[in-house]
């Protein structure tokens, strides 16, 4: 069984579902190389979210679709920042205190992308959020890097010690993060109407169904896009004080609609919604949507997908996190690089994996309810998929290059240049990321 296929296996196994007949992938040449099998991680979580499209195709009176694995297609995909092109400019990915830096005794890996991280990694180093970057970089060298991640934690910041696997499997956070299946899907008490509305086509098996998207950055979006392209109606909401940043929204908003409410201010608006929605996808931490009341206000039946950085049980259960971050705390930014110079995979792996295995797992949990009528919570983290990566076999320490993405993988919506699908047999999104909070904050009427 080659690593991409157990991967499908994995998750199946984890579900409960029949096993499925998976043809392996061809060979992708140099298409995601790296030393840990990320063609495997990325192939997999593509084939466990088209093996879980013809389970739902099956349950709505549909034909399965013989979906291939095209190489090309995935890793345009998984590489989308690369390809993205808004008035013909390239995305910038990183802000300037985001990535790795020297420490008295190792490496940190900082992610502060958005202002508000930015201002509080320089507070937890002591700095005014107005100090230049070259004393932040100064100080992160003569500070102690375990001193740096602990301070960051208090502050709501985002940096972490770079760390070996060992060290990271024998910690009680990554012991944690390995635990239990690498989807999770639970049922609830709460039961609803069993079915699916009606209305499904084979390339739409999730037209009809409504999908409250309350997720930022690439993960949480990716799977809510993935929703979308297969026919879900997707709402993403943003809270109108924290801007999403453009290159992002631009790439994971396609084929939804997006409007602007505040959770703390404004729930009764997200009460509505959800009172009529199948589907509700969330990238708080552990807690932050108990707390707002809004886990309270879920009608019975609904399916909740969760995606989270490090899981919700374990000493890091409530910290925040993102793909680069888990990169570096799990050991995988030494596998792919050396103790003296850290390095990162070709791609956000991490992240679009777990977001085509969260879709895959809402699916699986849409198809369930269709008989049961059960609520359902579905869960992923960034570090559990890790983990997978970690454990899996065919590791190549001497590998070529990562190859490019190919720059023919890519579909215009005016201005802006985006990477195609990672199904194959979709040529495009439905429609180009709207105006950021340019919709209502309602569900449109039904037309049947």
């Amino acid at each position: 069984m080659n690593a991409h296929t157990r991967l499908v296996h994995d998750y199946e196994a984890g579900i409960g579902v029949t096993p499925s007949a998976i043809t392996p992938a061809p060979d992708p040449g140099s298409n995601l190389a790296a030393t840990l099998p990320v063609w495997s991680l990325a192939a997999g979580s593509v084939a466990a979210l088209i093996a879980a499209a013809n389970r739902i195709r099956v349950v709505r009176g549909l034909d399965p679709v013989a979906h291939r694995i095209d190489p090309a297609r995935i890793t345009a995909a998984f590489c989308s920042e690369r390809l993205l092109l808004i008035s013909g400019r390239p995305a910038t990915l990183f802000g300037d205190l985001s990535g790795f830096f020297p420490t008295f005794d190792g490496w940190v890996r900082t992610h502060a992308n958005y202002p508000h991280h930015r201002d509080r990694l320089l507070t937890a180093l002591g700095l005014a959020t107005d100090a230049p970057f070259d004393l932040a970089v100064a100080h992160m060298a003569m500070s102690r890097a375990a001193d740096i991640e602990d301070h960051a934690a208090a502050h709501g910041a985002i940096a972490v010690r770079v760390r070996t696997e060992q060290e990271w499997l024998g910690s009680a956070e990554g012991w944690a993060a390995a635990t239990g299946p690498v989807v999770a899907i639970e049922s609830r008490a709460d039961r609803g109407d069993p079915g699916l509305p009606i209305g499904a086509a084979p390339f739409q098996p999730l037209r009809g169904l409504r999908v409250l998207d309350l997720t930022r950055v690439i993960a949480g979006p990716v799977a809510t896009r993935t929703l979308a392209l297969l026919g879900a109606d997707v709402l993403r909401v943003d809270p109108p004080q924290l801007p999403e940043i453009p290159w992002q929204y631009a790439d994971t908003c396609q084929g939804k609609r997006s409007t602007l409410v505040d959770l703390w201010t404004q729930l009764p608006l997200i009460r509505d919604l959800l009172s009529s929605a199948d589907v509700l996808v969330t990238g708080y931490r552990p807690g932050s949507l108990e707390r707002a009341g809004l886990i309270a206000a879920m009608r019975p039946g609904l399916v909740h997908g969760r995606v989270s950085a490090w899981g919700e049980v374990g000493p890091w259960g409530g910290r925040r996190g993102f793909d680069s971050i888990v990169q570096a705390a799990s050991g995988i930014s030494i596998a792919e690089g050396a103790p003296a110079v850290p390095s990162a995979l070709p791609a956000q792996a991490l992240d679009h994996a777990s977001g085509y295995l969260l879709a895959a797992g809402v699916i699986d949990a849409l198809a369930a309810r269709a008989t049961d009528g059960i609520g359902r919570d579905v869960r992923v983290s960034l570090a559990r998929t890790a983990s997978w990566l970690l454990a899996a076999p065919d590791r190549t320490p001497r590998h070529p290059p990562a190859a490019l993405p190919d720059p023919t993988e890519v579909m215009s919506h005016g201005e802006v240049i985006t990477a195609t699908p990672a199904i194959a047999e979709y040529p495009a999104y439905n429609w180009p990321a709207p105006a950021y909070g340019g919709d209502r904050p309602a569900w449109p009427l039904k037309t049947r």
